[in-house]
């Protein structure tokens, strides 16, 4: 009985939700959802950012009484998943080649994959790699996008592990960081996320804008 109502519980779980993940699948689910995220061109709309930073808020016990993680483990897990997945990725992308992307009607994924070939073409290969760790759904896209157009291995391998540290580590030991220092801390996760989110969104909404003002200036020239 006790094993069926838990399978029950872990089906209705909200992949959308990163407190609902956590308490579904613990430090496990963040090593399998940054995978996905990553390497995986179905796990665009996962919630990478918010998961890690609640993820490492949810080490200290502050932020909620019934879920409590382990640090070492966790930070392994987001290691490990943000970086195998998108060497993944990139295998895939030098395999199958725009056909992953063909393959896809959504018009999100389309969009991110225009702006990462921006995006390598505005910074270059190492640049581009680590700025598209911190982008939602773009750093999805890349890595695929990398392998098709033929970044070389070496040069896409450093560059992703070296964004991959930062950005799983970082996020996790800063959500860490706060839940050790702000009593009561679980009354402002929510916002709290919500502006993980939103900074994740200005280098999109930036690129969008910077766009349109080219087009623009392009028109009135022409």
């Amino acid at each position: 009985m006790t094993t069926a109502v838990l399978l029950s519980s872990q089906l209705a779980v909200n992949v959308l939700d990163a407190r609902s993940l956590l308490s579904a699948f613990g430090v496990l689910g963040v090593g399998v959802v940054l995978f996905a995220e990553t390497g995986l061109l179905i796990g665009f709309f996962l919630p990478g950012d918010s998961l890690l930073f609640t993820a490492g808020l949810l080490c200290t016990g502050a932020a909620d009484r019934g879920l409590k993680l382990s640090l070492a483990p966790l930070l392994v897990a987001a290691a490990v998943g943000a970086l195998a997945g998108s060497q993944c990725g990139y295998l895939l992308g030098r395999r199958a080649g725009g056909a992953l992307l063909a393959r896809s009607r959504s018009a999100r994924l389309h969009e991110g994959a225009k702006r990462t070939e921006e995006l390598l073409e505005r910074y270059g290969y190492a640049k581009a790699i680590v700025l598209a760790r911190f982008v939602p759904v773009v750093r999805t896209v890349l890595n695929p996008m990398a392998g098709a157009l033929g970044v070389p291995v070496r040069t896409f391998t450093v560059w992703q592990v070296t964004g991959g540290l930062v950005w799983s580590l970082g996020l996790t030991l800063a959500g860490y960081a706060l839940g050790s220092s702000v009593p009561n801390v679980d009354r402002y996760l929510l916002p709290i996320v919500a502006v993980i989110v939103a900074l994740s969104l200005i280098p999109v909404v930036s690129e969008v804008y910077r766009s349109r003002r080219v087009a623009k200036a392009k028109e009135a020239r022409g």
